[in-house]
């Protein structure tokens, strides 16, 4: 794919922050679902032991377990310092501070790290990348995209979200994405250029506030469903 573990920043978010950050319903969590780009998040992890029937896919998946804790390992102390100096581009309220964060994230991962072999063995860590996904039409309910889709605005091109979200509906019936901020905190501008596309070839396309916001102004998804 490309990439090398050195060039990868883990950083994993809890289930609980899934569900808010994309206003899952318990109905939502019955169906097939598929995270794009999870990273070593917890969700999945949470998710399957709740019964519900996941898949994430993500590059670094073609890493071992050992290989991404010790990445996770050498980065976390630099993300954790970034964090410090950039405090006040983030709201401090389910979680108070930067040193929680720090807990909820290596809770997260450690979680996710606990699950990621047998999850691998049984299919649902599977390494790949948008905007080519190795999965057959139809084959998912709803696909999400946490921190990846319009977060990283200035390193991925209009064409590239495109494609991405138009591989995301191919696979999936409904998509959702968040955050909609670009990482220096301001409205993606890839956002609108997608969503006129989509609304002119058949989707109906929503912003969407949800009960979630740590990246100041972050608090709304895009929700794209078949018209």
């Amino acid at each position: 794919m490309g990439f090398s573990l050195d060039e990868v920043v883990p950083w994993g978010r809890s289930y609980d922050e899934y569900v808010s950050m994309f206003d899952l319903t318990e109905s939502n969590l019955e169906l097939r679902v598929l995270g794009c780009g999870d990273g070593p998040a917890a969700f999945n992890s949470a998710l399957s032991k709740r019964g519900g029937n996941v898949v994430s896919v993500d590059p670094i998946y073609v890493f071992d377990a050992a290989q991404i804790r010790s990445r996770v390992s050498d980065t976390y102390e630099t993300v954790m310092t970034q964090m410090r100096k950039n405090k006040n581009d983030y709201v401090w309220g389910a979680i108070p501070s930067v040193e929680q964060l720090g807990n909820v994230r290596m809770s997260a991962m450690k979680t996710f790290l606990a699950d990621f072999e047998i999850g691998k063995q049984e299919g649902r860590y599977i390494a790949g990348e948008l905007p080519s996904l190795p999965f057959e039409s139809g084959r998912f309910d709803i696909a999400l995209s946490s921190h990846f889709l319009f977060l990283y605005s200035t390193h991925l091109s209009a064409e590239f979200h495109l494609q991405a979200l138009q591989e995301m509906l191919r696979v999936a019936r409904e998509v959702r994405v968040f955050p909609l901020l670009a990482l220096d905190g301001a409205p993606s501008p890839h956002l609108d250029f997608v969503s006129k596309y989509l609304e002119n070839h058949g989707f109906g396309v929503e912003v969407k506030r949800v009960p979630y916001e740590f990246q100041r102004g972050g608090n709304e998804m895009l929700v794209i469903k078949p018209v």
